[in-house]
């Protein structure tokens, strides 16, 4: 079975939602899916998905491979999580 992250399409029409999953590769993007890993609203503005980014790891550990969009929000999650790293690493100037 081969195992993908991607974006199953929920929400009303022209009103976009997803949640992100992972899912044998066989199966449509509304169909069944072995675990949800988060959500991702393209409409709202600020943090506007979330992550639950360990268990992305150990999808990807057993051999998933993630759609460009989750590899991008993945991107992104890192990113941000590298800077608020940063910050707090910063000696406080008084």
């Amino acid at each position: 079975m081969a195992v993908i992250v991607r974006l199953r399409r929920m929400g009303g029409n022209k009103k976009p939602f997803f949640r992100i999953v992972a899912t044998d590769s066989r199966c449509s993007n509304t169909g069944r899916f072995l675990e949800a890993l988060g959500w991702y609203d393209p409409k709202k503005k600020g943090t506007n998905f979330e992550l639950k980014t360990d268990r992305v790891e150990y999808w990807v550990s057993k051999g998933a491979q993630l759609s460009d969009t989750v590899n991008s929000l993945m991107r992104k999650l890192r990113k941000t999580a590298a800077k608020a790293a940063a910050k707090a690493a910063a000696p406080a100037q008084a």
